[in-house]
């Protein structure tokens, strides 16, 4: 198990907050939440707090490049306009952003926090999620062993891997990953999920009972995002009296 982490154990450039643990529980756990195209880290600082996840330390990136004149920040290394909608394309190259996650991810949280990778789990929207499962891929094709390579999991709403991924993996990536996408209308489409699952060898999608890649608005849409927690974030206080287990 790693200490809490401070801002000082990440490079000055970073924009990051940190949230600790509810209560006085312990740092068993790190949840790193990367906003969505044009956001910036304040509204999933907000939302780290709002889940409440015991013995998890949440940390909320900022996307390394502003959008100009158009407000917020991205996680792409280019600004790219979709000729088809008129809006930004989301996959916009990963270079620059997988860079800063490994930062904050193997010089940070492991070499300095003294976490492992299998306790650091993600929360991407949007973009923030193709960066996410991008640095997954990312984290096992460079890692020697089985045990550096695999992260707590990946949740990404509304996205998946961008262009730049590998169109396949002889080597599956062993992190399991949580994808929630609208019924229809969704970027998260037949070919997307066909990638993930050539990648990655534990694949859950989850659709809405809507159209669009909105962040979940109800218990029902947030079910799913809370059974993966259950599975994936470590305890040290065993479980409670009169729990349940999800699976």
């Amino acid at each position: 198990m790693g200490r809490l982490p401070t801002t000082s154990d990440f490079p000055d450039n970073i924009k990051l907050s940190i949230g600790p643990p509810p209560g006085n529980d312990a740092p068993t756990n790190v949840l790193i939440l990367l906003h969505g195209l044009g956001d910036n880290h304040a509204s999933f600082t907000n939302l780290g707090k709002q889940m409440n996840l015991p013995e998890t330390v949440c940390i909320s990136i900022q996307g390394p490049q502003g959008l100009l004149d158009l407000g917020g920040f991205h996680w792409g290394d280019d600004i790219i306009f979709d000729s088809t909608s008129g809006g930004l394309d989301p996959d916009a190259g990963f270079k620059q952003s997988t860079k800063l996650l490994r930062s904050i991810v193997q010089d940070g949280l492991i070499g300095k926090c003294g976490y492992k990778a299998r306790e650091i789990v993600f929360f991407g929207f949007g973009q923030g999620g193709m960066a996410a499962l991008n640095y997954g891929v990312d984290l096992h094709t460079s890692s020697s062993t089985a045990a550096e390579s695999e992260l707590g999991g990946i949740i990404s709403i509304g996205s998946g891997l961008p262009s730049e991924a590998p169109a396949s993996l002889d080597t599956k990536c062993k992190t399991p990953i949580l994808v929630c996408a609208g019924s229809d209308q969704s970027a998260v489409t037949a070919t997307s999920e066909d990638k993930l699952k050539r990648l990655f060898e534990h694949v859950e999608i989850k659709r809405y009972r809507k159209p669009g890649d909105s962040m979940p608005a109800n218990r029902d849409e947030m079910m799913p995002i809370m059974q993966f927690f259950s599975r994936r974030l470590r305890s040290t206080k065993g479980v409670p009296e009169g729990s349940v287990e999800v699976g």
